[in-house]
């Protein structure tokens, strides 16, 4: 696909996200949904308006009423598309910077469009195929105030909340700045628990931390952590569809390190779960323990999200999926990753006293480096492409080339891939060695970085 990345499209607001490219989205979505309604939910960004009202101005124009439904978190817009049986459009960067904004299409079944449908929408783009309406049949709208307290409701009704209100737990929520101020607080407040805040005021500046829940952006929520003697802190991302944890000692838990205590959880025998290509072995070693299948896709909740639509229709039970950023979808529940919905299953691990250390402590043995290099334009990319191959096809490992370029050692792995969202080219690595890890990382760049 050439406009649509992992997840969506994002880009520098007006300079490379453009209110008119924006609009164009929104008609070719709207051609091709032939809806009567759709959904316009946006995240708390500076630009999240502007964007808003070109989408909403572009699907009017192709004769489709429009749901305004203001700041809400990316699953609460998910669930009201699934509810309503109307699809949507959500402006969010998600975990990008402040100066990013982006679109996400969901379908009526409140899940993003799969890569088919979104290859569907490109061509309508990229050949100016808009379905538009004369000037007394385009769409009207509607203010929606309710979405975000449905959404609440309906995540107290789906967790068990009675056992993590009798855990008395005290619970620190870094919302960033992002939608989930609205929403993720009172709903841990909600589940009985007593709820202390960081970063807890929407505000598109992000003054307090950047979106992305990462542990350089952390130090706030890890000292109230330990101020305020929390069992657990909780971190999310710009449009809360990802949640990241500190444990009782203000320490950072690695996000690969808290799947693999949640599939443990959630995975039985004959069970599948589908991860991205930069799979952690933690997961490997829980699926192995338990007798679970792992699939593994390309990076992007758009290519697991296909995958266990796949799998489904086969009849497997896909439990839990995602990835170790904090993205974890519970498809039983809803097939969205759903920040506040991860951080209550986390909750409910704790319930019965265990420290979220000691819940973790068995996924901890594996040590994560991860580097990302900017470029400046597709032939410094080509560039930086073609010398990972080289890279990779020299290496004394066999390459997997399902997302880039990943090299398994046995006792370490290494993997270098474009990123989706972003002018990156990423490098993961993890080994049981820190060390070890970051060498892999080191030696990659070495190669591939072109200011270097």
């Amino acid at each position: 696909m050439k406009l649509f990345g992992s997840s969506g499209t994002r880009g520098v607001a007006i300079s490379d996200l453009s209110p008119e490219f924006v609009l164009r989205v929104a008609k070719a979505a709207g051609t091709l949904w032939d809806a009567d309604r759709v959904a316009v939910v946006r995240d708390t960004r500076t630009t999240g308006e502007l964007f808003a009202n070109a989408a909403a101005s572009g699907l009017a124009a192709v004769g489709c009423d429009v749901d305004r439904l203001g700041v809400a978190p990316t699953p609460a817009a998910g669930r009201y598309c699934e509810v309503e049986g109307i699809p949507g459009v959500v402006v969010t960067a998600s975990h990008n910077p402040p100066e990013f904004n982006g679109i996400k299409l969901v379908g009526p079944d409140g899940v993003e469009l799969s890569t088919e449908d979104l290859e569907r929408v490109e061509n309508h783009i990229l050949g100016e195929e808009f379905a538009e309406v004369e000037w007394d049949e385009a769409g009207t709208e509607r203010r929606v105030d309710d979405a975000v307290d449905d959404y609440v409701d309906e995540l107290l009704a789906a967790v068990d909340r009675d056992t993590i209100a009798a855990a008395e737990l005290t619970v620190a929520v870094d919302p960033g700045h992002g939608a989930g101020a609205l929403s993720n607080p009172e709903f841990v407040r909600k589940l009985g628990c007593d709820v202390v805040t960081v970063n807890a005021q929407p505000d598109g500046h992000f003054p307090g931390r950047l979106p992305e829940p990462v542990p350089e952006h952390l130090d706030d929520l890890q000292r109230l952590v330990r101020t305020t003697d929390a069992d657990v802190g909780i971190a999310h991302d710009g449009d809360a569809d990802r949640a990241v944890f500190v444990d009782e000692t203000g320490e950072y838990i690695e996000g690969d390190a808290s799947l693999a205590a949640l599939a443990a959880e959630a995975l039985e025998p004959g069970d599948a779960t589908v991860a991205a290509v930069n799979v952690s072995q933690r997961l490997v070693d829980v699926c192995d323990d338990v007798g679970a299948d792992l699939e593994l896709t390309a990076i992007g909740a758009t290519n697991i999200i296909t995958r266990i639509r796949e799998l489904q229709r086969t009849g497997k039970r896909v439990p839990i999926a995602g990835e170790g950023n904090g993205g974890i979808f519970f498809p039983p529940y809803r097939l969205t990753r759903d920040g506040a919905y991860i951080g209550a299953k986390f909750l409910e691990l704790l319930a019965d006293g265990t420290a979220a250390s000691e819940v973790v402590a068995p996924y901890q043995a594996y040590h994560n480096e991860r580097r990302n290099l900017g470029y400046d334009s597709e032939s410094e990319l080509t560039e930086m492409l073609d010398a990972a191959e080289e890279y990779a096809l020299s290496a004394d490992a066999e390459p997997n080339t399902t997302d880039g370029y990943r090299l398994d050692y046995g006792d370490a792995w290494v993997l270098v891939r474009p990123s989706g969202t972003e002018p990156k080219v990423r490098v993961y690595a993890e080994a049981r060695d820190a060390d070890r890890a970051n060498q892999l990382v080191e030696d990659v760049v070495d190669a591939v970085a072109t200011d270097e």
